[in-house]
């Protein structure tokens, strides 16, 4: 797992549906993108409105050739209208530097 990436998008919406519709089709539109290596929809257990996808890459270098890449805006855009617009940056992307 050293060396794998994990970037977080944060949402807020109270529209559960329309948040779990699109986090589908975005999937599926990134079904097969070079070092993917899966994805959640997590739903906060604290804030009712608060939503985290948490995609798995396989590396940095994977991670940003498709974030840099002509598909990028295009699979993602069912799911910007949810951004967390509470949030000063509404994503994170971090290092795996230890895991078991």
């Amino acid at each position: 797992m050293i060396g794998e990436v994990r970037v977080l998008l944060f949402h807020a919406t109270g529209d559960v549906e329309g948040i779990t519709n699109a986090y589908h089709q975005v999937s599926k539109a990134m079904a097969g993108v070079p070092g993917l290596l899966g994805n959640e929809l997590l739903r906060s257990a604290h804030d009712p409105e608060g939503f985290v996808v948490v995609s798995r890459w396989s590396d940095m270098d994977a991670f940003l050739a498709w974030e840099q890449g002509p598909d990028h805006k295009r699979q993602t855009a069912p799911l910007r209208p949810y951004r967390d617009t509470r949030m000063s940056r509404p994503f994170g992307v971090y290092h795996v530097t230890a895991a078991y």
